[in-house]
């Protein structure tokens, strides 16, 4: 369950990233709310995960979950460049959060 509570973390934090955009600089009433929320509410899953999970660990994978989800939607909503070399270093933080939960109980 804590890596499912991890995963739930790291879409709400996708979520406040794209929000703060948004929100341009907290100057837009409805995007500033929807952040607010989406980062009490990461923190909230992080929290239920950290539980059970090794910190070192739980904390890079949600950080690495925000990182992949915000470049992607960055590339996908804010026309930023998807070059090869931006793409690579998708795949590598994508293997590291994949060795870490494959390494972790």
């Amino acid at each position: 369950m804590e890596w499912i509570h991890l995963f739930i973390a790291g879409i709400f934090e996708i979520s406040w990233a794209i929000g703060l955009k948004y929100s341009h600089g907290f100057t837009q009433i409805i995007p500033s709310v929807i952040t607010v929320i989406c980062m009490i509410l990461s923190f909230y899953f992080l929290a239920l995960a950290l539980k059970n999970l090794p910190l070192g660990t739980a904390y890079a994978v949600w950080t690495g979950i925000g990182t992949l989800g915000t470049v992607i939607l960055g590339i996908v909503l804010f026309k930023e460049p998807a070059t090869a070399m931006r793409l690579f270093c998708i795949l590598l933080i994508m293997s590291g959060i994949t060795g870490l939960k494959l390494l972790t109980n």
